[in-house]
């Protein structure tokens, strides 16, 4: 399978584009269509103040912006571009399905922008560690000498980095569900589908048509294909696709790695797959010690992003000096401080009953707080992997009630304080009753499992509260 070509500047000219959504995505899409040529109408469900001013700034181009109106096909459209959370079943895709109008995604349209020499991608998805995984492999490629950049779903737009004067060697792709979904041509150097959990099934519709979505990540792949050994699906998905002749397939554990993957062999990460002889040589990389935090899920978002590199041809020196020189995001399994022998961490951005059990795998005994709004989730497996762990629960938001229930299922003997009060100060009322609750040697774990949109504005607003408080608290 060869790559698809990418899409010369004269293919949009004249070209009547429908802009689906205005935004991080839709404003870039909008002013790139413009600029080549295209007569470019954009709508948009919201039309709020910030709207207005985006609409403005493209008006002033000459671009047409319905506010409002994200339901009808603008007449004689040719091409939508959409943003990548806008829905599959919205009228205005069933409108263009049904009269044979394509529909992209902002990271289709970079992908077919691309000039010849365009850098190649290496592309990260999964239910969660994504970001973190991106960003780790980002320095990786940094510390080997490489220009790059981490973008994608990280917030920074590909269309920015494809189209920028900035010269890459190769690209740090972090890739949703969704962009999948409207990324048909996409073939990347290398990819890897992290983990598989139920997640965002209201927009798929199903968990098998979530996991596909995420497999197209696969699809051309030139190199490598590398997966999950600790989660069969992601290995299926390498089965499944369609991939250039040559390309195969490397899993990461985090046990003694077999040939053809990498793995950690007494707190050493080791390559058995980029070696001279994979069946009976190793590669040393890295120290468990040189990832921070050297939490369980974070080693395997190491190891994911090493295996990228490697199938790239960095050096085993780059991935240490790369992983030493990461440090995550705030709100990912941050150390906030340690209060009278007890360990206060953010995981703020375990935003869904995955990313909890893994956070909460990394500590013991552990207060846990928890709760939000739960998205449609159930958290009687959570519970029951995690019971032993726990010292108690400090349990707030809307839907805590499922968490509550689900404690009394699984762990009735351990302490649940449940807060009712959802205004500013709850909180640091929630500390408080975790520090009640903890003992010398334990962790206040924030690892919600849930969204924070019911008391927050986002996962990081409710990680700097939960970091305030246990300031606060100290003092």
């Amino acid at each position: 399978m060869t790559s698809s070509v990418p899409t010369g500047l004269s293919e949009f000219q004249g070209k009547h584009v429908t802009v689906a959504g205005l935004g991080v995505s839709g404003v870039p899409a909008a002013r790139v269509l413009h600029a080549r040529g295209a007569i470019v109408t954009v709508v948009n469900d919201g039309d709020d103040a910030r709207a207005r001013e985006q609409a403005a700034e493209l008006e002033a181009l000459g671009v047409t912006v319905r506010l409002g109106d994200g339901a009808t096909l603008p007449e004689g459209t040719e091409l939508i571009v959409t943003a990548p959370g806008w829905k599959p079943d919205k009228p205005l895709f069933l409108a263009a399905a049904e009269a044979g109008v394509p529909v992209w995604g902002d990271v289709e349209l970079a992908w077919r922008l691309r000039g010849p020499d365009a850098a190649p991608w290496l592309a990260v998805t999964g239910t969660n560690g994504k970001t973190t995984t991106v960003q780790m492999l980002a320095s990786i490629l940094r510390a080997a000498g490489l220009r790059t950049a981490a973008v994608g779903n990280i917030g920074v737009s590909l269309l920015d980095a494809v189209l920028g004067e900035e010269p890459y060697d190769v690209l740090a792709v972090e890739l949703s569900s969704y962009q999948l979904h409207w990324a048909p041509s996409l073939r990347a150097h290398s990819a890897a589908v992290l983990n598989l959990a139920p997640d965002h099934l209201d927009w798929h519709g199903s968990m098998e048509a979530y996991a596909a979505d995420k497999g197209r990540i696969y699809e051309g792949n030139q190199v490598a294909c590398v997966y999950n050994t600790a989660d069969p699906r992601t290995e299926d998905l390498v089965r499944a696709a369609d991939v250039q002749e040559g390309c195969r397939a490397i899993g990461f554990t985090l046990g003694a790695p077999g040939p053809s993957q990498l793995g950690v062999v007494d707190g050493i990460l080791v390559d058995r797959a980029f070696v001279e002889n994979r069946y009976k040589n190793a590669q040393e990389l890295a120290e468990v010690s040189d990832v921070e935090p050297p939490a369980p899920h974070n080693i395997a978002n190491a190891l994911a992003a090493a295996a990228l590199a490697r199938a790239f041809g960095v050096p085993a020196a780059a991935v240490r000096d790369g992983l030493r020189a990461f440090r995550p995001d705030a709100h990912r399994i941050a150390h906030v401080a340690d209060i009278d022998g007890v360990a206060y961490v953010d995981d703020s951005k375990a935003t869904n009953t995955h990313a909890a059990e893994a956070s909460l795998a990394a500590y013991e005994p552990i207060v846990w707080i928890a709760g939000g709004l739960a998205k449609g989730a159930t958290f009687d497996e959570l519970v029951a992997r995690s019971a032993k762990r726990l010292r108690g629960a400090v349990l707030i938001g809307a839907d805590r009630a499922l968490i509550r229930e689900a404690l009394t299922r699984h762990a009735p003997e351990v302490p649940v304080v449940d807060l009712e009060r959802t205004d500013t100060g709850a909180m640091l009322q929630a500390v408080t009753e975790a520090k009640r609750l903890a003992q010398p040697g334990d962790t206040v774990l924030l690892a919600p499992a849930c969204a924070s949109m019911d008391m927050f504005t986002n996962y990081n607003e409710r990680g700097d509260a939960f970091a305030e408080a246990v300031r606060e608290l100290g003092a």
